[in-house]
């Protein structure tokens, strides 16, 4: 499903251009509940590997040049874990085989992601830019609908501080993640809770929220939890929720989910 034109959600990650995000991935977060005194078997690698193998699968006929972790590749704050180093490692190997280059993005979870990234030669940035051709139906003077081509640049940052005004004064979208969004509906006396895409707009802008990658991270319900990222310090009434299950599914503005 398409979020915005020639943006397209698979799954938990959008493809556009040709690259593909993931976001919130918290690599290591099952030890840290572990130490906790919080004991879960610890699958969400695995569940994590066969997700992102579904969504090559699924892209299988498409190019991926580029992939880009949206920040919190793992999870601890002030160390590497044992957990963090073996599958996050792993994990690069893995995205390496399908694409030319990975980039991954600061977020607040890491605080010591350097060691990690020079193992695999990756590059570790606070944001990028990404330049591209957009659809854009467009012919005010007339009745006919031309599909025409603009460009556009987008910026990819985690979301848990806003960059310089300079910055996001050249693009027209933002893609976040950091606040983990997710949705709880209620049939009857059962409520679950799904993850979701949300967007709507910052400052003119398209502003997207992706959902974090790991299973076992719910995230944040944006119809009662406190919101988190300085992006979405606002009423979110009027963004648009994509929840993601077996498919997605586009569920209209965040307003009419409140009277749910």
């Amino acid at each position: 499903m398409d979020i915005l034109p020639d943006m397209e959600i698979v799954d938990l990650a959008l493809y556009f251009n040709p690259i593909l995000i993931i976001a919130d991935v918290h690599i290591g977060y099952e030890e840290a509940l572990n130490k906790q005194g919080i004991l879960l078997p610890r699958l969400q690698f695995g569940e994590m590997v066969k997700r992102i193998e579904g969504i090559f699968n699924r892209l299988k006929n498409r190019n991926i040049e580029k992939i880009i972790i949206n920040g919190d590749l793992k999870h601890e704050f002030g160390t590497i874990s044992e957990q963090e180093w073996r599958n996050t490692l792993k994990f690069l190997d893995l995205l390496a085989e399908h694409c030319n280059e990975i980039i991954l993005l600061k977020g607040n979870h890491d605080t010591i992601l350097g060691p990690i990234a020079n193992k695999r030669n990756v590059k570790v940035l606070d944001s990028y830019i990404v330049e591209t051709l957009t659809k854009k139906y467009n012919n005010e003077k007339t009745s006919i609908k031309k599909n025409l081509k603009k460009l556009e640049k987008i910026l990819i940052v985690h979301g848990n501080k806003i960059p310089d005004k300079a910055l996001l004064k050249e693009v027209s979208t933002i893609i976040i993640g950091h606040e983990h969004p997710a949705i709880s509906l209620k049939e009857s006396y059962k409520v679950e809770q799904y993850k979701c895409f949300l967007k709507g707009r910052y400052k003119g802008k398209n502003l997207i929220v992706q959902p974090s990658f790991n299973p076992i991270n719910e995230g944040t319900d944006v119809l009662k939890d406190k919101i988190m990222s300085p992006f979405l310090q606002k009423n979110l009434d009027n963004f648009d929720v994509y929840i993601v299950e077996d498919k997605v599914y586009e569920f209209g503005k965040l307003k009419g989910l409140r009277k749910h």
